[in-house]
């Protein structure tokens, strides 16, 4: 389950670039809360803690602010492109014991068969659970598992209470052997063989 954790946000009246850059100077980052029919709120969140906080996939959050406690969920997290700086969160409105369809990680876990591999070919799959539920990952266990054997969306283990969303069908892990890479080896050896036969001139003159 993912921890919630508590930042205390300050409510903003100003926009636009130019005060966002302001803010971020100032070790604050711009977010908006929204959700559940209410108005938007705009705050500045502190810089240091929701960095740390957005490091996880869809982290909860207990927003104080103007003497109120708002539980929410990280929505959204835009970074610039170049230097990887946050610079804006989207925050949604939660309830207690309501559900949210979420994005969670997937991690494969185990050994397969000797000289086979595990490809993940689902990096997360989408699932509806309670909001104060939400796991970090979703589990495959890979243990022992020959050439072929695939993992779909619906075998995999679901924490309680939690419904998936995605295809079940959905390809999630893929066992094979690796194939070994011979071409480069051939070529190498027909290059050194023409290297090593004499012209029929040469061949000639030696005689």
């Amino acid at each position: 389950m993912s921890e919630q954790k508590t930042l205390a946000a300050e409510v903003r009246t100003q926009f636009g670039k130019g005060f966002a850059r302001r803010l971020r100077a100032a070790h604050q980052i711009p977010a908006v809360l929204y959700g559940h029919g209410t108005e938007p709120v705009h705050l500045a969140l502190p810089g240091h803690e929701t960095l740390l906080l957005v490091r996880y996939a869809n982290p909860i959050v207990e927003l104080k602010f103007e003497g109120t406690t708002q539980l929410a969920l990280v929505k959204d997290v835009q970074r610039d492109p170049v230097r990887q700086v946050i610079e804006h969160v989207d925050l949604v409105v939660l309830r207690k014991g309501e559900k949210v369809t979420v994005d969670v990680p997937v991690q494969v876990e185990g050994e397969t068969f000797a000289g086979t591999i595990a490809n993940l070919e689902a990096n997360t799959l989408s699932i509806e659970v309670e909001a104060i539920s939400i796991p970090e990952h979703l589990v495959v266990n890979v243990e022992g598992l020959e050439d072929g054997a695939h993992v779909t969306a619906g075998q995999v283990e679901l924490p309680a209470g939690a419904t998936l969303v995605a295809d079940p069908e959905t390809l999630v892990v893929a066992v094979s052997t690796p194939q070994l890479d011979t071409t480069s080896d051939a070529e190498g050896e027909t290059e050194g063989d023409a290297a090593e036969a004499p012209e029929a001139g040469e061949a000639e003159s030696a005689e």
